[in-house]
């Protein structure tokens, strides 16, 4: 029989659901949630635009909404997510052990103290790394704290290298740390850029975009946002095109605040801008291009973009700070990083990949395709399959060795 399993977090994600849909067809799996979020807060977070995404993001798994009781409901603040309900969910529903996403919000430890209420262990899965903690008073601040209770949690599922040095750090034992890596559904997203490809949906995109066919295409995809430092992918292509014969282009998915005055820098060069594209239509702009950029600041624990690039053949040029780079960026072979803010070392990154796919674009995808492949739904899910394992058995032998006490 499959073990119950609970899965705590703060609000439906595309990138989540996915997932969820994996584990529903191994494990008898329910998600709880914490926040509705609407299409105003999807604006309000840097989007700009009202949106729903549209792929599902409640279906083909169990869910159920808990009963957020803030004072303030919504995200970004620790307090916006509070549910005290969890307790008494673990109970009603007679889950054997709860997988808890994130911990920077309230309903995250309610999660953590229900299970230790009830004896259940406690998973916990994020994406936090050292590089982000740049004080050092604030490292010495949360020192002796993190040290106390992250290891007292029955399991960790690490994201990436980053994340498993910030475990480590705090006193995570080796024997609790799994591999369950950030991820996309793969498939999904080759199979579409492949189709889109196949039926002139790439070809025509740059049309319309007024974008040379033969033209190499630098994208960048996220919100328009001082973050993610559009304007230094910007300011990078515009060193590459002054003087060149053959300049590489800048597409720009996506919008935010910082859109008005990129499109005033960018005037009257070999940019293009696509403005906000649901998930259905990011796989065909993928193939559309032939490189991306994450130039982003602090703080990017992960950059999904890349995975969902690379899913549809891309490599990647990421700054210092993207949490994804040691996982998925071989220097040379899926990309390149460089460091935050250089925009001369950012342009000569893109110019080198550039150059390398020119040679043996060939090479250079299947390079992408073996990196990516190990980053996938089914790793996440096996990785979660072990710790849950582990976790059991260990409770279990805790309790026989108590006498059932424990």
């Amino acid at each position: 029989m499959k073990p119950r399993l609970g899965v705590l977090t703060t609000h439906p994600v595309q990138y989540y659901s996915a997932w969820f849909r994996q584990l529903s067809t191994r494990l008898d799996a329910t998600v709880y949630y914490a926040f509705r979020q609407d299409a105003r807060g999807q604006a309000a977070a840097g989007f700009e635009v009202e949106f729903e995404w549209d792929t599902p993001l409640l279906e083909g798994y169990r869910y159920r909404w808990l009963d957020n009781v803030a004072a303030r409901p919504g995200l970004g603040r620790f307090r916006g997510c509070d549910t005290p309900e969890i307790a008494a969910v673990c109970a009603r529903d007679r889950l054997q052990a709860l997988l808890i996403l994130g911990w920077n919000y309230k309903s995250a430890w309610q999660g953590w103290r229900a299970c230790r209420q009830y004896g259940i262990p406690a998973l916990m899965r994020g994406d936090s790394q050292l590089p982000l903690q740049r004080a050092a008073w604030k490292r010495a601040l949360k020192a002796l704290p993190y040290r106390q209770l992250l290891p007292k949690l029955d399991a960790h599922l690490y994201v990436g290298k980053r994340n498993r040095e910030y475990l480590a750090h705090y006193g995570v034992p080796p024997g609790r740390l799994y591999f369950c890596p950030h991820s996309v559904d793969n498939q999904l997203f080759r199979a579409r850029a492949e189709q889109a490809e196949a039926s002139g949906e790439t070809a025509r995109l740059r049309r319309e975009l007024g974008i040379p066919a033969e033209a190499m295409v630098v994208l960048f995809a996220g919100k328009l946002t001082r973050r993610k430092a559009p304007g230094d992918a910007l300011s990078a292509c515009l060193q590459l095109q002054r003087g060149s014969a053959d300049p590489p282009w800048l597409l720009l998915v996506g919008s935010g605040p910082e859109e008005a005055q990129l499109r005033r820098r960018a005037a009257g060069h070999a940019v293009r801008f696509a403005g906000f594209q649901n998930q259905s239509l990011m796989p065909a702009h993928y193939r559309a291009a032939d490189l991306l950029v994450l130039p982003s600041n602090l703080p990017e624990t992960w950059g999904l973009a890349v995975n969902e690039a690379m899913a549809c053949g891309l490599p990647a040029v990421v700054s210092h700070w993207a949490g994804c780079g040691p996982d998925l960026i071989e220097e040379g072979e899926t990309g390149f990083v460089y460091p935050y803010g250089d925009l001369k070392a950012l342009a000569r990154c893109i110019r080198r990949l550039g150059s390398l796919l020119r040679k043996d674009p060939a090479r250079v995808r299947r390079a992408v395709r073996r990196r990516i492949g190990r980053y996938s739904l089914e790793r996440a899910t096996t990785g979660l399959e072990e710790a849950l394992q582990a976790a059991l058995e260990a409770r279990g032998a805790l309790q026989a060795a108590s006498g059932g006490s424990a």
